[in-house]
This record gives structure tokens, sequence and C-alpha cells, in this order.
């Protein structure tokens, strides 16, 4: 039996766009409540309006240990994340565009995901492949946790983005406009590096065995 972000399926909607800012930006949905469309919450709703708007399948949810439903832990800023439990991918627009670079955290434990980058032409300008990420619990409690943090450079206007992978298996935090480093969080090394430095030990101590014989 595979573990789920959420434990409950809801059905929602929302959505349509406005203007953005080209500053360094940082999305932590504090405040979006537990399975609430994300929708125009940063587009003239009761967040800060940056005129950036997600799809209708955009859901936020709350950390189970702070009174939702969510099965994560170790996100970067208390205690909520986004996700999606309909559709193939969440969209994000930023009416104004943005530059530079782009950077998130995530949590992937059963299946992988990626994140695709577009102008306003649907050219793609970034993209990023999300492996699956460790379960080691904590914050006190929860599957989903660590978060880890991934980012991009690009060249270009970049209009909306593109959250891929399987419903109800990928959640996302403290997603950044402007900057390679997303906000908050401590630094942790993503699961592709960690990889490969399991590998690296792996090897130095396979070459030990081999002198010791």
């Amino acid at each position: 039996m595979k573990n789920f972000l959420a434990g409950l399926a809801v059905v929602v909607m929302l959505g349509i766009a406005a203007s953005a800012s080209a500053t360094v930006i940082t999305l932590d949905f504090e405040g979006v409540g537990n399975y609430n469309a994300v929708g125009n919450f940063y587009n003239g709703g009761a967040g800060t309006n940056y005129g950036i708007t997600f799809s209708d399948n955009t859901l936020a949810i709350v950390d189970a240990d702070a009174g939702g439903n969510g099965n994560f832990g170790g996100e970067p800023s208390p205690d909520t994340i986004m996700f999606f439990l309909t559709g193939d991918d969440a969209k994000m627009t930023v009416a104004g565009g943005f530059t530079t670079g782009f950077s998130f955290w995530y949590s992937a434990i059963n299946n992988p995901g990626s994140v695709g980058v577009y102008d306003i032409n649907d050219t793609l300008l970034a993209n990023l492949i999300l492996p699956t990420t460790p379960s080691t619990g904590g914050d006190p409690s929860g599957d989903f946790s660590p978060f880890y943090q991934l980012g991009v450079a690009f060249n270009g206007t970049a209009s909306y983005v593109s959250f891929a992978g399987v419903q109800n298996q990928i959640g996302f935090d403290n997603i950044t406009f402007g900057s390679v480093t997303p906000g908050g969080g401590d630094p942790v090394p993503e699961p592709a590096t960690m990889l490969l430095f399991g590998l690296g030990i792996a090897g130095l101590s396979a070459t030990k065995r081999r002198r010791k014989k």
C-alpha cells in the first residue's frame, strides 16, 4: 500500500491571471487553508497580490501536526504546502512574467515528477526531472519528509510553470521566482546528489575491501 500525501479527495475550482513582479518572490502557501484551492490567493485574494494564479486543480494542504490532513513533515515553512488531486500537473501562471531563475522545495517518496518553465509562446525554457525522495519522517511525523530544494537558471521571460507528477504523490513549497535558491528552510542535498554520494561511498568501501584482500 503506497503512502499518500493527503488522506481525502476533494473537488475544487478557481484560476485567472493578472500582473506580476520581476523581483525575487517566494510563495509559501501559508494562509490558503487545508484543502482549499490556491487559485487567485496571490492574485487579489487573501494573500499578497503578485498577479500569480494557479490552475483549478491546485490545492493547499496543512500538515496533520498542525491540524490539517497532510501526511508530510520537514516543510521549509510551516505548515502549508501545494499539491494536486486531479490531472497530470498543476499549472502556475505569472501574468507579468519572470526572469533569471526559478526554485522550489518538494517531496515525492513514491513516484518521480518534473517541472517545466515556459514562455508566453509555450517554448520550454527550463526543465527539471524530480527524482523520488527519501522518507524519514519528522516534524514530528509525516511520510512525505523531508523536503528537498531544486532550482534552475534560464534565459528569456517565463510566463507559466507546470508542476507534473502523480496525483496526491508530490508536494511543493516555497516556490521562488528570480533565484535558483528557494526561500526558507535549511539546505538539504538534492536526492540525485545524495544518490551519487552514496554510490561514491559504496565505491570507496569496495576499494578498501579489495585492498585488504
